[in-house]
């Protein structure tokens, strides 16, 4: 595939260089999605926190970016089809860590690295306590966090790899139990005109390639590991939905309807897909 069949079609910021920029998740559960396209001479690839991935597309520096899906609502963006990262109940890395029965919690910690989970526990816990719990944002360390909180939020490896026995709340299951829904945290978004129907196609060539060797992927995570491939793939496999079809679009939807009306979302935003054709 030449270079050129990947830029895009109007000139974006990154447009000169001849190479698309895009904002990569760091974290295991988005590894699939870039499997294979790491060296790839058109392509830049960067990888960061949600909340970092989400501030360079705000800020031009990326063309396209793998946001967290509240980010979509502060931007005119428009969606990669089919792409996405999400779960239809039990996550294990969107987790809520409590010290006390979730009805009697008073303040919660924040992990800094997604809007879109901060955004997801507030949905939760107002539908469970009829209440907004004091919030403070913190970096992701579980002990720091509720040696000032009663619950903390802690999001991706972090959340995964916790061996504690603390009590939690996983987020994805809960959200399926309120709504019967799925959720969707992430997915690739850029301005319109930001990527080709060659570059849409080749990134969702990349996550076909990545779901053909998730043994290898978890493997090449856990290194040396005791016994952590094997959890990392289960986690790949069996909490991880990379789809976005009709019935993630409506989970997307709900949650963005839900934020909107706790003033968390400015907007419930119309969904804009980037053509593959």
């Amino acid at each position: 595939m030449s270079a050129t069949s990947l830029l895009p079609r109007r000139p974006s910021a990154g447009a000169g260089s001849g190479v698309l920029r895009l904002g990569a998740v760091s974290y295991l559960n988005a590894l699939p999605l870039v499997h294979g396209l790491e060296g790839e001479p058109e392509l830049r690839l960067e990888r960061a926190v949600p909340s970092r991935v989400a501030r360079s597309l705000h800020a031009g520096e990326v063309d396209l970016g793998m946001i967290p899906s509240i980010e979509y609502a502060a931007g005119e963006y428009a969606i990669v089809p089919e792409i996405a990262i999400g779960s239809h109940g039990r996550v294990e890395s969107v987790r809520l860590f409590h010290t006390r029965p979730l009805d009697e919690v008073r303040r919660v910690a924040l992990d800094t690295s997604s809007r879109t989970s901060a955004a997801l526990v507030r949905i939760l816990m107002r539908e469970r306590l009829g209440r907004d719990p004091e919030y403070v944002e913190m970096a992701p360390s579980v002990v720091d966090m509720l040696a000032v909180a009663d619950a903390a939020l802690v999001i991706g490896d972090p959340a995964l790899d916790d061996s504690s026995e603390l009590p939690r709340l996983d987020l994805g299951e809960d959200w399926t139990r309120l709504t019967g829904l799925p959720f969707v945290y992430a997915f690739w978004a850029g301005p319109e005109g930001a990527v080709t129907p060659a570059g849409v196609r080749r990134l969702q060539a990349a996550l076909a390639e990545g779901l053909d060797h998730l043994g290898t992927i978890a493997a090449a995570h856990a290194g040396t590991v005791p016994g952590r491939a094997a959890v990392y793939e289960s986690y790949l496999r069996t909490n991880i939905v990379y789809r976005l079809g009709e019935e993630e679009v409506r989970g997307l939807l709900e949650f963005f309807r839900r934020a909107h009306g706790l003033g968390l979302a400015p907007a419930v935003p119309q969904l804009r897909f980037h053509a593959d054709q």
